[in-house]
């Protein structure tokens, strides 16, 4: 297994698109923290006092890691699996390593933990840019020594290593890189964006919305609590990488 797990690492490093993913990544992740922080900052002189109080400056600085990093991550779990599928070289992969479940287990690992160090780099980077933003401005901040800002900040990591595996499972699944993509884009964006207009069951339980959670300290009475919501967020990419695990092992390359 070590072996495999090298030879992945090999793989996904000479990746150019590796590179401009990673950086596309935090610096949407940067870019958008501060331009969205820059905005609610300027609103917020004119909201409601119950608008006030339900204020997440935590929040606020993390926004633009789930909705514009998390296409970038997306992408680089994609093409860690389309890749080799658009070029041929997944048959003298599965020729080499026949255990297909160790193939899949060792592209996971090796995606998942070069997401997660992306990852906590973009979100820390978003939110220590973030937050002086939204002081900067005369609206609230908050600092790592708060109550759960730590918590929502790792959090943040967590939700995008997560993005990242779906789009390994959904590669293996889907094969294309424009199709992958299309349902990771859709399944962490597109349906969360239209929840509001669906039964409120939905927003609570879809996986990604759930996940979102961790990153918030003013809690949603009326959505998972942050665990809850990661774990099933988890629990769901889990389920979409052993149907990838399904269609490696009964489809032909």
């Amino acid at each position: 297994m070590n072996g495999i797990v090298r030879s992945e690492w090999t793989k996904v490093r000479s990746l150019r698109s590796v590179l401009l993913t990673v950086a596309l990544t935090v610096v949407c992740a940067v870019v958008f923290g501060v331009l969205i922080s820059s905005g609610q900052a300027r609103e917020y002189g004119t909201l409601s006092a119950a608008d006030r109080a339900a204020f997440d400056p935590t929040y606020v600085s993390l926004i633009g890691s789930f909705v514009f990093a998390q296409l970038a991550i997306g992408a680089l779990g994609v093409l860690s699996v389309t890749s080799e599928y658009a070029t041929g070289t997944i048959r003298p992969t599965l020729a080499a390593v026949p255990y297909r479940g160790r193939l899949l287990g060792a592209k996971a690992i090796v995606l998942g933990a070069a997401a997660f160090g992306v990852a906590n780099v973009a979100v820390f980077a978003a939110y220590l840019s973030g937050q002086p933003t939204l002081s900067g401005l005369d609206a609230p901040s908050s600092t790592l020594d708060d109550p759960h800002v730590l918590r929502a900040v790792l959090g943040a990591g967590w939700w995008l290593t997560a993005v990242a595996l779906l789009g390994v499972g959904v590669g293996m699944i889907v094969r294309s890189t424009a199709g992958a993509f299309t349902v990771v884009v859709a399944s962490t964006l597109l349906i969360p964006l239209i929840g509001g207009l669906l039964p409120a069951w939905f927003a609570r339980w879809w996986p990604t919305s759930a996940g979102q959670q961790i990153m918030r300290v003013m809690r949603d009475p009326e959505a998972l609590s942050p665990w809850a919501g990661i774990t099933w967020m988890y629990v769901a990419v889990a389920g979409v990488l052993l149907l990838g695990y399904v269609s490696l092992r009964f489809r032909d390359a």
